[in-house]
């Protein structure tokens, strides 16, 4: 959820009352209107990525996990105080159905990126063991693309793996941390792909951001565009960068306590632009100053340009009422057909405004609808204006922390031992670690589909199902009719919107996904009382949500670093799942969930390996499913 990657060494639901909001085209609050700063941001920089596997483990295999925590650095928020909100046992006060769960069928799917890989696998070895995994998704051209968190791998559309990288590596950037010499490099993190219909190239955006030989960060960060050069993601790409410092240095604009971090990237698509969403946070203070909408030419960045025009937009008091935007998540679209060509061409977002960095207090019924109008204007000089107006929907809040279903958890019962606690985490453990809750980020907007003249989101929520006793993580989602007029001028319409619960259970990370026939499916991991967390999706069709489908049944607990508190962090999940729709107009999604388990004396007995299916720090897995 964005709160802190720590990086270390080593039910169908519609919703019940008050959900059937509709408002008529025009009838918002008059839009908040904004201009951006263009700059020129360098371009051209070669890589590939080439066929095969990784290269090999040569790094030490434990010595170095039993180090220390390295202070957190990415994916910062303020949410870590909206938790207080969260309320914990009781009831949110926010009604759903009970859906109920069944099998996926025979949707064909496959696994992905595991911590293991990650971790080993690539880079020689010299990588962080990371928790989340956050995972990108996108498919074209009969290829699948996955990165998640600092690794990235190609497959054919059965799964068998064509290629193997770490962002590092792939973006020409030394290793993360050499475990040889203990010397650090850049960071990367959040990635986000799409596969282009227009180009019909993949587009990968990840954040970086630097450090000195001892891990200290300089301030300085950047968003870093891969474009494949043809419409096959093994071989050749092409890079450009966008400093994201936002202190006045190097073209960047001056921002409030800047130096700052430009956290959280995500990406969509119209006709002409490439954006990417951010959301700033100081690096030395306790503050956010909105999000950033960058803006740019798609055929500009596809043809490899040594010089990259880009438009600037800053969020901190373009939402209505003088308010900050938090993730303003860009709209991606299906087909070339389902672009709106409005006012010169129109781009759509949506956000959400309970979490505290929207001057939130964790509950809202407000949903945030943003367009950025005359994109065909980023061919040549642009000339872009960004709005955005509310509408009221079923009120949603900061979902609670998501239990799991009890099971072995090697890793705790490892650090409550104190000859295996050194060897871990390099000395005893104070505390008594047990099985941790998952967490269920923070209520803010996540993927987002344009199609058909209509706009889809989906967040989690806290709910609750209907004869449960206490609150669940959950899901809502948005179906929305937003209108550009001639001149620019921004309304829209709810048309249909739902929660997603189930009893004793909780459902994390959706991912929207919209086919060309207009059917939406919404990707999640499922966890609770009955489930370790899965792989699932929910079925979204004439605005009814069908039952939870498991695609990949969880096999244990997640036992990972970060939700132990000798390790200084707080419980941990995906920071984001993902959908795509590849050139037959099928559609994909990717989710987290555990697909491995084993006892604390096969964990010691194998290196802490458990035959190479976890490592010491973390057994998180990802799912690549094709849903139709």
């Amino acid at each position: 959820m964005n709160r802190s990657k720590l990086a270390v060494l080593a039910a169908a639901a519609l919703a019940t009352a008050g959900l059937g909001v509709a408002v008529p085209p025009g009838a918002d609050a008059a839009a908040a209107v904004t201009k951006g700063v263009t700059r020129v941001v360098p371009g051209g920089q070669h890589t590939r990525l080439s066929a095969g596997g990784g290269s090999g483990e040569l790094a030490p295999a434990v010595g170095p996990e039993a180090a220390t925590v390295r202070a957190p650095v990415a994916n910062r928020s303020l949410s870590s105080r909206a938790k207080a909100l969260r309320g914990g046992l009781g009831l949110s006060g926010l009604p759903a159905g009970n859906t109920s769960i069944t099998g996926s069928g025979a949707a064909p799917s496959f696994s992905g990126i595991d911590h293991f890989t990650q971790r080993f696998d690539v880079a020689d070895g010299n990588q962080w063991s990371l928790e989340p995994p956050d995972q990108a998704l996108c498919v074209g051209n009969g290829f699948v693309f996955e990165a998640v968190n600092n690794a990235i791998a190609a497959y054919d559309t059965s799964g068998n793996r064509l290629a193997l990288d770490s962002l590092n590596h792939f973006f020409g950037y030394d290793y993360e941390i050499n475990r040889t010499t203990n010397v650090q490099g850049p960071q990367t993190t959040d990635p986000t792909c799409l596969f282009d219909p227009t180009t019909g190239r993949f587009f990968l955006t990840i954040l970086t951001y630097f450090v000195d030989g001892a891990g200290n960060p300089t301030g300085v960060n950047t968003l870093d565009t891969a474009v494949s050069s043809t419409g096959s993601p093994v071989g050749a790409w092409t890079i450009s960068h966008i400093d994201a410092t936002d202190d006045g240095s190097n073209g960047t604009p001056n921002h409030p306590s800047c130096p700052c971090l430009g956290d959280y990237p995500h990406i969509g698509v119209d006709a002409t632009g490439y954006y990417i969403t951010t959301n700033e946070y100081p690096w030395a203070t306790d503050g956010f100053n909105g999000a950033q909408i960058y803006a740019m030419s798609k055929a500009q960045l596809a043809s490899g340009s040594s010089a990259v025009s880009v438009t600037q937009f800053d969020t901190s008091r373009a939402a209505p009422a003088g308010q900050p935007g938090f993730t303003v998540w860009p709209a991606q679209s299906p087909t070339t057909a389902d672009y709106s060509a409005a006012a010169g061409g129109t781009e759509y977002f949506l956000s959400t405004n309970a979490a505290e960095e929207a001057n939130g207090s964790g509950r809202s019924s407000t949903l945030l609808t943003w367009s950025l109008t005359n994109t065909s204007s980023l061919g040549s000089a642009p000339q872009l204006v960004l709005r955005a107006v509310p509408s009221a929907v079923g009120t949603y809040a900061v979902p609670p922390p998501a239990n799991q279903k009890v099971g072995p958890t090697p890793l705790a019962d490892c650090l409550n031992v104190t000859a295996c606690a050194k060897a871990v985490l390099g000395t005893p453990d104070r505390y008594k670690e047990t099985e941790s809750s998952l967490d269920s980020l923070d209520s803010r907007m996540q993927q987002v589909v344009y199609a058909g003249g209509k706009l889809f989101g989906s967040h989690g929520t806290a709910l609750d199902p209907a004869g449960d006793t206490v609150q669940r993580a959950g899901i809502a989602w948005y179906e929305t009719a937003p209108q550009t007029a001639s001149n620019g001028n921004l309304s829209t319409s709810v048309l249909a919107q739902g929660r997603v619960g189930s009893v004793g259970q909780n459902l994390l990370d959706p991912a929207i996904g919209l086919r060309p026939d207009g059917t939406a499916v919404i990707g999640a991991t499922l966890a609770g009382t009955q489930h370790y967390p899965s792989a699932a999706y929910v079925d979204l069709a004439s605005d009814a949500t069908g039952p939870v489908r498991v695609i990949a049944e969880g096999v244990g607990p997640e036992d990972g670093f970060s939700g132990y508190r000798g390790f200084g962090g707080g419980p941990r999940w995906g920071d984001y799942g993902a959908s795509a729709v590849d050139s037959a107009g099928h559609l994909w999604v990717a989710n987290e969930w555990i697909g491995q388990s084993c006892t604390y004396p096969t964990f010691v007995s194998t290196n802490f390996r458990c035959g190479d299916t976890r490592t010491a720090l973390a057994n998180w897995s990802t799912r690549i499913t094709n849903v139709g």
